[in-house]
Protein backbone atom coordinates (compact mmCIF):
# COMPACT_ATOMS: atom_id res chain seq x y z
CA UNK A 1 0.00 0.00 0.00
CA UNK A 2 1.38 3.27 -0.95
CA UNK A 3 1.24 6.26 1.40
CA UNK A 4 -1.30 9.06 0.83
CA UNK A 5 -4.05 6.34 -0.61
CA UNK A 6 -6.61 5.10 1.69
CA UNK A 7 -7.10 1.44 2.56
CA UNK A 8 -9.29 0.01 -0.38
CA UNK A 9 -11.00 -2.31 2.38
CA UNK A 10 -11.89 0.65 4.53
CA UNK A 11 -14.56 2.55 3.11
CA UNK A 12 -14.79 6.60 4.86
CA UNK A 13 -17.24 7.17 7.12
CA UNK A 14 -20.82 7.74 5.98
CA UNK A 15 -22.60 11.49 7.58
CA UNK A 16 -26.00 9.82 8.87
CA UNK A 17 -27.37 13.85 8.83
CA UNK A 18 -29.05 12.90 12.04
CA UNK A 19 -28.52 16.61 13.25
CA UNK A 20 -30.17 17.99 9.75
CA UNK A 21 -32.90 15.50 10.58
CA UNK A 22 -33.79 16.76 14.30
CA UNK A 23 -33.27 20.36 13.31
CA UNK A 24 -36.09 19.88 10.20
CA UNK A 25 -38.27 19.10 13.41
CA UNK A 26 -38.69 22.18 13.99
CA UNK A 27 -39.82 23.31 10.47
CA UNK A 28 -41.71 21.15 9.06
CA UNK A 29 -41.94 18.15 11.25
CA UNK A 30 -44.40 15.63 9.02
CA UNK A 31 -41.51 15.39 6.26
CA UNK A 32 -38.92 15.24 9.42
CA UNK A 33 -39.67 11.58 10.46
CA UNK A 34 -38.89 9.78 7.71
CA UNK A 35 -35.53 11.80 7.61
CA UNK A 36 -34.76 10.47 11.90
CA UNK A 37 -36.07 7.18 10.85
CA UNK A 38 -33.38 6.60 7.17
CA UNK A 39 -30.73 8.58 9.71
CA UNK A 40 -30.83 6.21 12.52
CA UNK A 41 -30.56 3.42 10.04
CA UNK A 42 -27.35 4.54 8.61
CA UNK A 43 -25.06 3.24 11.47
CA UNK A 44 -26.35 0.21 12.18
CA UNK A 45 -26.28 -0.75 8.56
CA UNK A 46 -22.63 0.22 8.49
CA UNK A 47 -21.76 -2.07 11.63
CA UNK A 48 -23.29 -4.98 9.37
CA UNK A 49 -21.00 -3.93 6.54
CA UNK A 50 -23.75 -2.75 4.21
CA UNK A 51 -21.66 0.41 3.02
CA UNK A 52 -24.59 0.68 0.14
CA UNK A 53 -27.55 0.64 2.28
CA UNK A 54 -26.16 2.46 4.32
CA UNK A 55 -25.38 5.51 2.09
CA UNK A 56 -28.63 5.16 0.81
CA UNK A 57 -30.04 5.49 3.74
CA UNK A 58 -28.31 8.83 4.56
CA UNK A 59 -28.82 10.17 1.18
CA UNK A 60 -32.60 9.33 1.67
CA UNK A 61 -32.34 11.27 5.16
CA UNK A 62 -30.96 14.06 3.76
CA UNK A 63 -33.36 14.25 1.10
CA UNK A 64 -36.24 14.74 3.73
CA UNK A 65 -34.54 16.75 6.02
CA UNK A 66 -33.76 19.21 3.03
CA UNK A 67 -37.45 19.00 1.69
CA UNK A 68 -38.74 19.34 5.34
CA UNK A 69 -36.61 22.46 6.11
CA UNK A 70 -37.25 24.20 2.68
CA UNK A 71 -40.80 23.92 2.86
CA UNK A 72 -41.32 24.69 6.80
CA UNK A 73 -38.91 28.05 5.30
CA UNK A 74 -41.40 28.71 2.83
CA UNK A 75 -43.94 28.79 4.80
CA UNK A 76 -42.76 31.11 7.70
CA UNK A 77 -41.64 33.44 5.24
CA UNK A 78 -45.72 33.08 4.03
CA UNK A 79 -46.68 33.51 7.70
CA UNK A 80 -44.86 36.46 8.22
CA UNK A 81 -45.50 38.64 4.96
CA UNK A 82 -49.60 37.65 5.46
CA UNK A 83 -49.12 38.82 9.41
CA UNK A 84 -47.04 41.90 8.49
CA UNK A 85 -49.65 42.67 5.80
CA UNK A 86 -52.62 42.28 8.11
CA UNK A 87 -51.14 44.68 10.25
CA UNK A 88 -50.47 47.16 7.63
CA UNK A 89 -53.96 46.45 6.69
CA UNK A 90 -54.59 47.29 10.22
CA UNK A 91 -52.84 50.44 10.80
CA UNK A 92 -53.78 52.24 7.27
CA UNK A 93 -57.28 50.95 7.57
CA UNK A 94 -57.71 52.35 11.30
CA UNK A 95 -58.22 55.93 10.92
CA UNK A 96 -58.73 57.36 14.65
CA UNK A 97 -58.13 61.27 13.82
CA UNK A 98 -61.81 62.27 13.09
CA UNK A 99 -64.39 61.46 15.00
CA UNK A 100 -67.74 61.38 13.53
CA UNK A 101 -70.58 61.81 16.34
Amino acid sequence: MQPGYPNPAQQPPINNNMTMSIVAIFFFWPLAIPAIINASKVNPLLQQGDYAGAQAAANESKKWSKWAIIIGAVWLVIVLLCCLAGGLAGIMGSDTSTSSY
